[in-house]
């Protein structure tokens, strides 16, 4: 056992679970399902630029709520900077400062530095667009400063615990969610394309586009792009989910787990960090005997059923056990079927419960409440009203109503996601 492993008779430390926060909603939903710390973006400086993103007074809100919640906040400054986006950068740095943000995600030396130089107190954390996929980076990171590198999608799980026998600093990988058709995220066809850029936090996600062929003498027809009658999707990766290799992850020393997603939906952020969570918390509960062999321990199969009904384009371990390959490709569509939708969000528990409505919603519908954890408790609308007292058979998506069920929901919780199974689309 190495030094990241507590002195409790052999089992490893419960490493840190990072979720994104696109907007405060998602912030909240992220801190209401088990995450320990959050990451965000401001307006400007972030890879994020299309999420929604907070202002400086937003953001001081959002500071404040997860400390509340002893849940840290990360701020993205993470762009590859060229001069113009130099300014402005020390006063928006000492804002993050003023506002308590618990550290800065940075992926560009020159932004580094003078987060050093300004506020030598504030935490860096090196983004995975810095590339790091050997000791000999991850040292040179450290001595610059970085508290926290995440490593490089890139790596296997054995050049992980080859770099964390090598470095004392903090280490942080991605276990899931979208990955990109390019190095550790460095794309220049979104550019190419659409002229926006994906390194200054505007991509057009191009890799999800389906493509066709065409040929110069026949302007206008389109040919299909195949590999096996599988379809046209050619740079469409399947998402990254490493929840099954969590043991061996956790005993390797990482010290922060992080969740993509920052563009996603509640649900998918809500229904990603309580699958975790469970499985980090079930982890933590076994005996120090079962750590003598990691790759031997076995989540429940629970946990993977509940996580693939989040929508995804599918799995991938991606590197972590072998290079990847076409089977790691999603390429007759952009993403795969989802099983289960959102419906509502609870804005005040009890009987009935106060919802506000995301998908259409009927009486008689059948229903789940996705706990905390990975229960899920199924009940039937039995009657809606609107916030006037008034009956109401339907409702609609931004509505909020009353709801009762059967059986009643006493155990949800304020800000608790409501779904339903989605009809079979065969």
């Amino acid at each position: 056992m190495n030094e990241k492993e507590r002195n409790n008779g052999g089992s490893p430390a419960v490493p840190e679970l990072l979720a994104p926060a696109g907007n405060f909603e998602k912030l909240v939903t992220a801190i209401h399902y088990g995450a320990n710390a959050v990451y965000l973006g401001g307006k400007d400086f972030s890879l994020r630029a299309k999420a929604g993103n907070f202002d400086f007074d937003q953001m001081k809100e959002a500071v404040a709520y997860a400390h509340a919640r002893k849940v840290k906040v990360y701020v993205t400054v993470n762009i590859l900077a060229h001069n113009r986006d130099l300014a402005g950068l020390d006063a928006y740095l000492f804002s993050l400062c003023e506002l308590g943000a618990d550290g800065v995600i940075v992926s560009d030396p020159g932004i580094l530095q003078t987060v050093r130089s300004l506020i030598p107190s504030m935490n860096i954390h090196l983004s995975t667009q810095a590339n790091v996929t050997n000791y000999g980076a991850a040292a040179f990171w450290a001595g610059q400063g970085a508290k926290r590198l995440n490593l490089a999608r890139e790596l296997s799980l054995e050049e992980i615990r080859e770099i964390r026998a090598k470095v004392g600093c903090e280490l942080e990988i991605f276990v899931h969610g979208a990955l990109c058709i390019s190095y550790s995220g460095r794309c220049m066809l979104s550019s190419y394309m659409t002229q926006r850029d994906a390194n200054q936090g505007n991509c057009a996600h191009p890799c999800r586009y389906r493509y066709a062929l065409t040929e110069e003498k026949r302007p206008g027809q389109y040919f299909p792009v195949e590999e096996d009658e599988r379809g046209t999707y050619i740079f469409n990766a399947k998402d990254l989910c490493l929840l099954e290799l969590l043991p061996e992850l956790m005993a390797s020393g990482v010290d922060s787990l992080k969740i993509e997603g920052r563009m996603k939906s509640i649900f998918y952020v809500g229904g990603v960090v309580r699958i975790y969570r469970a499985a980090l918390d079930y982890l933590a509960a076994l005996p120090p005997s079962a750590w003598r062999n990691p790759a031997d321990i076995r989540l429940p199969d629970e946990f993977m059923e509940e996580l693939l009904k989040t929508g995804t384009r599918g799995t991938t371990e991606n590197f972590i056990r072998q290079r990847p390959g076409c089977r790691e490709m999603l390429y007759a569509s952009s993403r795969a079927v989802q099983p289960a939708e959102p419906v509502a969000v609870i804005r005040r528990a009890g009987d009935p419960l106060l919802v506000e409505v995301r998908n259409v919603l009927e009486t008689g519908a059948e229903i789940c409440y996705m706990a905390p954890g990975a229960e899920v408790i199924p009940a039937t609308i039995l009657t809606m009203h609107d916030e006037k007292g008034e009956t109401v058979s339907r409702a609609n998506p931004g509505n909020r109503v009353l709801l009762t069920t059967v059986p009643v929901l006493a155990s949800a919780v304020e800000n608790g996601i409501l779904r339903r199974e989605k009809p079979s689309e065969e």
